[in-house]
């Protein structure tokens, strides 16, 4: 197992994280700044782990992250869970 795929696990947590507080539509209706708050949160946790990504990580998995393709990024690393 390379190093990269050691850190997929916890970016896509991270991936998941993001876009369920995005889709959190309860919590923006009820509190926006507590929406707002909560997904600074989620997105500075995604960008520490994209930051740290390692030189071996796959291309597709950074084309989608650099783009902010998280459904894409997840599905991605959904389906890269199920290989190893």
């Amino acid at each position: 197992m390379t190093h990269a795929t050691e850190t997929y696990p916890a970016l896509r947590d991270a991936v998941k994280r993001r876009l369920d507080v995005v889709a959190d539509a309860a919590l923006r209706t009820s509190d926006p700044a507590a929406h707002l708050q909560a997904l600074k949160n989620a997105a500075a946790a995604l960008d520490r782990l994209v930051a740290a990504l390692p030189t071996d990580a796959d291309p597709m998995i950074r084309h989608y992250l650099e783009r902010q393709s998280y459904t894409k990024a997840l599905d991605w690393l959904e389906n890269q869970a199920h290989r190893d």
